[in-house]
Order: C-alpha cells, then sequence, then structure tokens
C-alpha cells in the first residue's frame, strides 16, 4: 500500500478533469489552448460528464499511421469500475517514438492529464506495456507500467495530472518512448487533456532551512493531493475557475484523533483580500475547517495529524489554506505547523494574518523527502497549539491541503512502479525485469498523546463518516459515477482494517484439504486456466476487494463464476479460508453456492455458482441495465431476508455476515436474489453472550455505528447494513453520494431526517413511484426505519424484518385485503408451531433454532427482536 492512497487519490484527483474538461471542450472553437482528446477515436464523442472530446489523429505526425508506428484499436472489455467508456474504450498504441504537437501560449502554465487504461487491445497486452513520457525537458513518467499500477490498486483506469511552467514556445510537444529494454514494448494512451492556467505558485521556505526559499513557480510540479479539510467533496463545477476537485481529509487522519468539523455559519462573509486571486481556492473550502475541539488539556497531548504516501528523493510544495470564522481577535488560537517531524511554522495565527474574520490566506512550504536510513515514504503533515504564547485557546485550524511533487534538477517527475505482490509477473522468463523500489516500514508514531486524542476523537467519527464520498469504485464494487466515484478511501477494498497479507503462502492444497469438513472441491490450477481462457480479459465480470470475477465453464460446459485473488488485494488468506470453511457447509436457496477452490502456485481462487444478472446495485443506479419493477425490488429483498435469516438462526451457529450491501446480494437468471461474499463473516455470541468483541470491519455507508463505536458485534449490525440497502432499493441511490448536498451525502441520515418530516416520498426512486400502494410503502419505510436504530437493542431481528418485507408483498399484491393478510399470518403461525414439535421430537438442534425464530416471527413474538 506504499504507493496506494497517492496514486489512488490522483486516480479521482483528476476526475477534476471532468468537469474543467468539460467548460474547456465547449470553448475549443474559441481557446485554442485547451485540448481534449479521445486517442484512438475517429469522431467526437460526450463522456458521462457531458465533456466533447475530440480525437487525437490532428495532433500527431501525418506519417505515424501510415507507417505502421501508430495504431487505433478498442479495447476487447469493459471493466464494470470505468466511470465511462470515453475516452477509455479506444487507445492509440505507439511502436516506436511519437510525439502529440499542440499550439499552446509559450508563456501560460498548462494542465496536463494522461488518461491510461490497461487493457487488451487486439494482440496488444498493455502488461508487456513500459514506457516513458516527456515533455521538453520534463520526464513526466519513465519505465511507467500502466498494467502493474493498475494491478497493484486494484483499479481499472488510472490518471495522471501535471502543472508544466511556461515552455517560452508556441509547441508543445508531448513524447510517448517504448521502453528498449523489453521485447515487444509499447506505449499507449487512451486521454489527453492540455488545459492553459493561471500561474498560482510563488517563492516558498525551506523546512529546516529558514533562510532558504524555493522560487515554485520556476517548476513544473506532479499533482498529489488536494484535500477540503473538514469539507465534503467539492466537484470541478464549484471551483473557483480552474475546475479543480478537492476531496474529503478524512482517510489520511492519523489514528482516532480526528478532532472536529466545523462550518461558517451565514453571518461571516468570506472576503478575498486585494493581494489573493479567488482562484487559488473555491470559497466551499474557507467555509469548512478542521479543529481540535473544546478540551485543552486533551488537545495539548495530541498532534492534529495527516499521513501522504509518497516519492522518495523529491521535494514537495506543501500549501495549507486557512480562514479564521469562529475566533476574532489575535492570540486566540495560536498553533505550531510541523512537516515530517520539522518545525515548518510556528506560533501561526490566522487572524495576525489576515487582520479580520472571515478573510483566506494560504502558506506555502517545501521539504525534501530524502531516502535515508530510518524515513520511508511518508509525509507527516502536523498542528499542535503553540506553547510559546498565552493563547486564549489551546486550539489549531485547517482549511485545507494541496501538496505538489517538483521536479527534480534533470527535469524529472517520474517516480517508481508501484511494488507488486508475487505471484503477479510482468514479463517473460526471456524479457528482463525492471527493477522496483522496496517498500519500508512505517514510521511508528509522530506523538505519544495520540492515544488521548483517540478518545475525544471517536465520537466524532460517525459524523465524519457522513462526509466520505472512495472512490474511487470508483468502487471496485461497480460505482460508476465520475464525480461520486473514485475515492480514495473507497478506491481499493472498502474495509476499515489494514491489509491481510498473503505473501508465503502454499503451493498446493494444503488449506483446502483441511477445510470444510472435505465438502470443498479442490480445482487444478489447469483446470482454471482451461475454463477462463487462461484469465482473459474478456471472460471478467466483475472486480471486487478481493480481485476480478471471470466466468467461466467447467466439466464440459456448467457455466461459473471464478474469483481469482489479487496479490495486491486488502483480502487475504483469512479471507479466503473463511469462506470455504462457511460456505462448504451452507446450502441454502438465497446463498451464493461455493463449488470448489483452488490454491495452488500462488494462487488464491474460489469457484460459485453463475449468478446471469450480476449484482443488485447494478439494477439500481449507474448501469445501462433496465429499472427494477417495485414488485421485483421486494422480492429481491425478501429473499436477501431469507438468506441472512438462515444465517442468524438456521445454521448450528450465528453467523453474522459483516458486510451486506448491494454489491454482495447477486441475482440469477431468474432474479432470485443470494447473499454472497462470506471473506468478512464472523461466528456470532453463543447463547451466554450479548456480542463477539472484534476489529471494526465493513462498508463505509453501512456500518453499524454501535458497532464502531463500541467495536462490539452482533447480528443487529447486519440488520442495520440491511436497513441501508432496503432504502437504497426503495431511492435508486447509493449509500454514500458526495455529490449531493452535505445532508444528503449519506443515505440512511438523508432517510431518516425525511421520515421524520415525513416527506420520505422525496427519495423514491422515479422508476417505481407510480407502482407502489400507499400501504405497502408506509409498512415497507417503517422496516427500514426500525432497522436504522441507533441502538441495536432497538432493530428488530432479521425475521421481523423478514416477517415485514412479506407483509409489505402481500399489502402490494392484495392492497383491499388488510384482514385476509392478519388471517393467513395466523394460519402460518400455527402450521409452524406444528413444524417445530415435529421437528424437536426428531432433535434437530439447528433447526430448532431456526423454526423457532420463524414460528415467532409469524406471531410477531417479541423474542425474535
Amino acid at each position: 500500500m506504499k504507493l496506494c492512497c497517492r496514486i489512488n487519490f490522483l486516480v479521482i484527483i483528476t476526475t477534476f478533469c471532468s468537469i474543467l474538461s468539460k467548460v474547456n471542450s465547449s470553448k475549443n472553437d474559441t481557446n485554442s489552448h485547451s485540448f481534449v482528446l479521445a486517442c484512438g477515436a475517429t469522431n467526437n464523442a460526450t463522456d458521462a460528464d457531458g465533456r466533447i472530446w475530440s480525437p487525437d489523429s490532428t495532433y500527431l505526425p501525418s506519417s505515424s499511421s501510415s507507417s505502421g508506428n501508430s495504431i487505433t484499436s478498442k479495447a476487447k472489455y469493459q471493466d464494470p469500475s470505468l466511470i465511462s467508456d470515453i475516452p477509455y474504450m479506444t487507445a492509440r498504441i505507439f511502436k516506436t517514438q511519437t510525439a502529440y504537437t499542440f499550439h499552446v501560449s509559450p508563456k501560460s502554465r498548462h494542465w496536463i492529464r494522461l488518461h491510461f487504461y490497461p487493457s487488451f487491445y487486439d494482440n496488444f497486452n498493455c502488461s508487456n506495456s513500459f514506457f516513458s513520457v516527456t515533455v521538453g525537458e520534463f520526464t513526466l513518467l519513465n519505465n511507467f507500467s500502466a498494467s502493474i499500477t493498475a494491478q497493484a490498486l486494484t483499479q481499472a483506469y488510472i490518471i495522471r495530472e501535471f502543472t508544466l511552467v511556461p515552455l517560452q514556445t508556441a509547441t508543445l510537444n508531448i513524447t510517448f518512448s517504448p521502453s528498449s529494454a523489453y521485447k515487444d514494448a509499447f506505449a499507449f494512451i487512451n486521454g489527453i487533456e492540455v488545459v492553459s492556467m493561471p500561474e498560482i505558485f510563488q517563492a516558498a521556505p525551506m523546512v529546516g532551512f529558514t533562510d532558504q526559499t524555493t522560487e515554485t513557480q520556476a517548476s513544473s510540479m506532479q499533482t498529489m493531493f488536494r484535500l477540503n479539510v473538514g469539507g465534503q467533496y467539492i466537484p470541478a463545477n464549484n471551483d473557483s475557475g480552474l475546475g479543480r476537485i478537492w476531496y474529503d481529509d478524512a482517510p489520511y487522519l492519523y489514528g482516532a484523533s480526528f478532532g472536529i468539523t466545523s462550518v461558517a455559519n451565514n453571518s461571516v462573509k468570506i472576503s478575498y483580500p486585494s493581494n489573493l486571486p479567488n482562484y487559488i481556492s473555491p470559497v466551499d473550502v474557507y467555509k469548512t475547517a478542521r479543529s481540535m475541539g473544546p478540551n485543552a488539556d486533551v488537545n495539548r497531548n495530541y498532534n492534529l495529524t495527516w499521513i501522504f504516501q509518497i516519492d522518495a528523493n523529491f521535494t514537495y510544495l506543501v500549501r495549507l489554506h486557512f480562514c479564521e470564522f469562529q475566533m476574532k481577535r489575535m492570540n486566540q488560537r495560536v498553533f505550531n505547523i510541523y512537516i515530517n517531524n520539522q518545525t515548518a511554522l510556528e506560533d501561526a495565527d490566522v487572524i495576525a494574518w489576515t487582520a479580520a474574520q472571515g478573510v483566506p490566506a494560504y502558506k506555502d512550504f517545501v521539504i525534501c523527502a530524502t531516502d535515508q536510513p530510518g524515513d520511508d515514504e511518508d509525509m507527516w503533515v502536523a498542528l499542535h497549539p503553540s506553547g510559546k504564547t498565552h493563547a486564549e485557546f489551546s486550539d489549531v485550524i485547517l482549511n485545507g491541503l494541496e501538496i505538489f511533487k517538483i521536479n527534480d534538477t534533470t527535469g524529472n517527475l517520474a517516480g517508481p512502479n508501484p511494488v507488486p505482490s508475487p505471484p503477479l509477473k510482468i514479463a517473460t522468463d526471456s524479457q528482463p525485469k525492471p527493477t522496483f523500489a522496496s517498500n519500508k516500514t512505517s514510521k511508528k508514531g509522530i506523538i505519544a498523546g495520540s492515544v488521548v486524542g483517540m478518545a475525544a476523537g471517536f465520537g466524532i467519527v460517525l459524523g465524519v463518516l457522513a462526509f466520505v464520498k472512495r472512490r474511487k469504485n470508483m468502487n471496485n464494487s461497480g460505482g460508476k459515477s465520475s464525480r461520486g466515484g473514485w475515492l480514495p478511501i473507497y478506491s481499493r477494498s472498502r474495509t476499515t482494517e489494514t491489509r491481510t497479507t498473503i505473501s508465503g503462502k502454499s503451493s498446493g492444497s494444503s488449506h483446502i484439504s483441511n477445510m470444510g469438513g472435505g465438502l470443498c472441491r479442490h480445482f487444478t490450477l489447469l483446470e482454471i486456466k482451461h475454463g477462463t481462457k487462461n484469465f482473459d480479459e474478456s471472460q471478467v465480470i466483475g472486480v471486487g476487494g478481493f480481485g476480478k470475477v471471470y466466468k467461466g465453464e467447467i466439466d464440459g460446459g456448467t457455466i461459473v463464476a471464478i474469483k481469482r485473488a489479487n496479490p495486491s488485494s486488502e483480502q487475504g488468506l483469512h479471507e479466503f479460508q473463511t469462506e470455504i470453511e462457511l460456505l462448504s457447509k451452507l446450502r441454502h436457496r438465497h446463498l451464493v453456492s461455493l463449488i470448489g477452490a483452488c490454491e495452488e502456485n500462488g494462487e488464491m481462487i474460489l469457484v460459485y455458482d453463475y449468478m446471469a444478472n450480476g449484482t443488485l446495485r447494478e439494477h439500481l443506479y449507474k448501469h445501462n441495465k433496465p429499472p427494477l419493477s417495485w414488485k421485483q425490488r421486494l422480492d429481491i429483498c425478501i429473499g436477501a431476508a431469507r438468506g441472512l435469516h438462515y444465517l442468524h438462526t438456521g445454521a448450528r451457529y450465528t453467523i453474522i455476515h459483516r458486510d451486506v450491501k448491494t454489491t454482495n446480494i447477486l441475482l440469477d437468471d431468474k432474479l432470485v436474489a443470494k447473499v454472497s461474499d462470506f471473506g468478512l463473516s464472523k461466528t456470532g455470541p453463543n447463547l451466554h453472550q450479548t456480542h463477539v468483541s472484534t476489529m471494526v470491519k465493513g462498508s463505509f455507508g453501512y456500518l453499524d455505528p454501535e458497532y464502531f463505536r463500541r467495536q462490539q458485534l452482533t447480528e443487529k449490525s447486519d440488520v442495520y447494513s440491511f436497513g441501508v440497502v432496503l432504502f437504497e432499493v426503495l431511492s435508486g441511490r447509493p449509500a454514500l453520494n458526495p455529490s449531493l448536498p452535505k445532508e444528503q451525502v449519506s443515505l440512511a441520515d438523508w432517510a431518516l431526517h425525511c421520515h421524520r418530516r415525513n416527506t420520505t416520498k422525496e427519495i423514491m426512486d422515479s422508476h417505481i413511484k407510480g407502482e407502489i400502494i400507499q400501504e405497502c410503502l408506509k409498512q415497507f419505510v417503517d422496516t427500514a426505519v426500525s432497522c436504522l436504530s441507533d441502538h441495536g437493542t432497538d432493530r428488530p431481528s432479521m425475521g421481523s424484518v423478514l416477517w415485514n418485507l412479506e407483509y409489505c408483498l402481500q399489502l402490494q399484491s392484495n392492497p383491499d385485503g388488510p384482514k385476509m393478510v392478519a388471517e393467513q399470518k395466523a394460519n402460518d403461525a400455527y402450521a409452524m408451531h406444528t413444524e417445530l414439535l415435529s421437528i424437536a421430537e426428531e432433535g434437530g438442534e439447528g433447526r430448532v433454532r431456526g423454526a423457532q425464530h420463524r414460528g415467532c416471527l409469524l406471531t410477531n413474538c417479541e423474542s425474535t427482536r
């Protein structure tokens, strides 16, 4: 994960190109200094955000295509996590060094954004692509492998953003050079943006050398991070003229010391001083802030700290944005700024700089990140109350943060490819192997008082979660929105724990043979490769936290889903074992069936029944599939509830899923719902326990707040997550959508808010508004709301949820017969009581527990709640 956060952020930061280019592309007729190109395309094309991308052939030498050195091609497969097929499904491939030529203003800075989708193009496998990208004297990428980078990050596409100094020439050449060190190496590119920008840099002091400054306006840079500290996602069209995207800072905070966030009230007007252009940062950045909180004793014992992964042996510009909208006088809030454990500035006082409340300011610092023994590839930015002054409050404040990598003395900006975990191979044995930087251990910490800060910060965590955007899929579970996805915290597996290492795996099947009581079939790697056409990209049907999922064949024609672990996945050997142990012993109509597994030559592979209709999420939003009817949605919710109810009560021991969400509810060819992905599942408490104490795992947006606060897991945590799923089904929107107004980002919070105001119809999916019977809607919403109760004891059991959903279906099917429904319920209860007595006589322990719960839920028994 050394370069994960940095590159993940770059993947999403250049979504900021989305709307900026949308604006610029509409002005291409009048602004010849902005270019938005879909490489390999033959006509203008519009992406998912409405941007117009032009063909790139005009900007290439006319001889490049005729000589065969420049080839256009279409990707064989569209990864589900791609935000748009434009520009990613077409590519320009270079077999020899080739340059794009743009006519630009010689005195302007320019953003350059490069888009890469490492897939299969005709006979070109991007795993064999190694190349460099240069602009004049500046090297943007060197020995770059988009395939290695994407696999290490479990992402489908990559975007790199750079800002270049004025080149003093009217011609800007972007040169792609295949690496000569690799046989058959080639370069490729899917999209290019060249956008003019004003000069936003100036001289900045060197951290650790108070008498030295760096003329950053003379440097080209790579954008590394851009954060709206204490605030939420700011889309490009809300930026101050430069079309940047600003992201939530929460994923980068150290430990649980989150501090508190605040928003300027309406009485404070943000007013830029005459010496600060408003394009430095948008007003929305200065309207929000993160501070330490009101407890001075706690604040003096910890630092408010952010950690970033960077490339060693480069110099970085760190820009901190400030705007004081709470304090009114000097010496009220005074603090120190530290970068990499060095003092960048002492006794910082925002009011002293601006002389008034609501006036923005920023401070730039330059720091060298050298690769010395004991150092690593982390940058730490920390704030701490000043101890040298008699400030009125022991507190700090920060509104925004940007980090840029500065070119070195040779004009280089290129960092190393990320280090892939074995068994990923990037070249054949006959080819030279690239050299990668080695991983180093992380710093142990900045300050001993972080434990104290953790206590203060835990109460704030839930509020921060509402601002979380990922994703980044985005979302590797299938999100597609370029504005709401590809967030740094979501860009990989969305579990809240750190990665499980998968190094040192056996090359045989020893784990499989000892798991599942011999009920799990062992596949050889040869069988798996044959069934997936040697893991051909055209067979990929999904990408998740564990890795890619392939459609395959076994036993002469049986269609199956084959999930292959990615070496860089955060889900490792433990999850692999858990899935086998559980699913090999569980069989239910509404649980995905595990057929077998393969653990050979470092591979971890699971084989399941094939679900022809994919995930529930794909049918609700951000997909081309036809919308589900309300009755279909109810049937799917009932099926998923039956699967979860079986886990909680039908097996010998309670099983808690821990990752209930719409991407883990799969649909077969008849739209029958099946719960999947048991890698995080855990055996629940026994009869003498009320909960299981465990580290928090799950997906943001679905996490039970009580579980998050107390780290005490019960089956009611699944009930909470399922409540979010119910509202997703009703609204047709994701659990988290950072592109919406602040109060609407979290679906759970927004749904509860609408329920309190009796305006639930506002969140209903327009596709089903005319279908739902009022009585059915009320019952459904009341059920979902009860699932989202703050305390687990106030939530219904999954059995009660199941009964209520079945009642909803009967109300929808027979709106005039509530009395008949009640009578049927009584009859069912009697029948279930009879079944219970019969099973008890046979001594079926697990089945008795299940029948007891089913019998109680049919009579609305409180014991199931």
